[in-house]
């Protein structure tokens, strides 16, 4: 399965006085990629949580190499680079055109209901199947 980058158009609401996009907002954009990248693995968040499986991030950096604008279109790359089981590492690039904007990452850990955590090979072994097989290609 190939997986296709996220893309979209920069919102006016996501702009700052200035008219570039918002640091906050790359964080942002860094979720939906990966929450789409989930969806086409097959594993929506709605779908994971309705099975009593929560996904937090415990971790996020962005390193802002160039500022989108209003209305600029660009695309996130993610690339999955650490699963366990327990947690799991996601690296992504925002590009505009064919220049660089953000790169960073974000980890997360599984969690049940309740917010303990839960190893996703024991509670959820299908979950942890096509996990584990995204990441390994």
């Amino acid at each position: 399965m190939e997986i296709k980058p996220y893309e979209r158009i920069v919102n006016y609401y996501e702009t700052d006085k200035m008219g570039i996009v918002h640091h906050s907002n790359y964080i942002r954009y860094f979720e939906e990629a990966r929450l789409d990248f989930m969806r086409q693995i097959g594993c929506g968040a709605f779908e994971m949580e309705k099975e009593g499986v929560i996904i937090p991030n415990v971790d996020a950096y962005a390193r802002y190499r160039r500022v989108l604008r209003f209305e600029d279109r660009f695309s996130v790359t993610v690339r999955p680079i650490e699963f366990t089981g327990v947690k799991m590492k996601f690296e992504y690039e925002i590009v505009s055109g064919s220049e660089l904007c953000c790169d960073g990452y974000t980890t997360h850990c599984f969690v049940n209901g309740a917010m303990k955590p839960i190893i996703l090979k024991h509670s959820h072994p299908d979950l942890f199947k096509r996990i584990s097989e995204a990441f390994d290609k």
